[in-house]
């Protein structure tokens, strides 16, 4: 049975599921920063996952950083699996701009994050699965 990961529980909120993963939103307001989590017992890298799966991860970030693209209009967006911390296969999409604070740099360790407020956190978990169901619905041809 899958289990998330304690500091991804204790760092994130949830946003929905998707085919393949949980989408988390980072407790982290200076950025847009969701978390793809496949939903697979005991995987840690991208290449442990079946085929299928992968295919399905590639598509999975696809949306996720079209919303981000979308709501936001950042910059860049960085994708990253790093693991290091967190051995659970996990897949970090951020929104970037020059403007933030460790541009051009990597985000991890350049100061503390900014958590969310409890209306600020509440609107953008619904301004997010909105997008997500939005853009899943449009795609159905159910």
């Amino acid at each position: 049975m899958f289990t998330l990961h304690e500091r991804l529980r204790a760092d994130t909120f949830d946003i929905t599921r998707l085919y393949l993963s949980r989408v988390l939103l980072m407790n982290d307001s200076s950025l847009p920063w969701l978390i793809l989590v496949p939903e697979r017992e005991n995987i840690r890298e991208i290449y442990e996952l079946d085929e299928k799966d992968r295919a399905g991860l590639i598509e999975e970030i696809t949306l996720a950083s079209r919303i981000i693209q979308h709501l936001y209009k950042p910059d860049k967006i960085n994708v990253g699996a790093l693991g290091n911390l967190v051995p659970q296969l996990h897949i970090h999409i951020i929104g970037r701009f020059g403007s933030d604070r460790a541009w051009p740099g990597p985000i991890w360790g350049a100061g503390p994050a900014e958590p969310y407020g409890d209306d600020e956190r509440d609107a953008t978990r619904a301004r997010i699965e909105r997008a997500f169901m939005n853009y899943l619905s449009s795609r159905c041809r159910c």
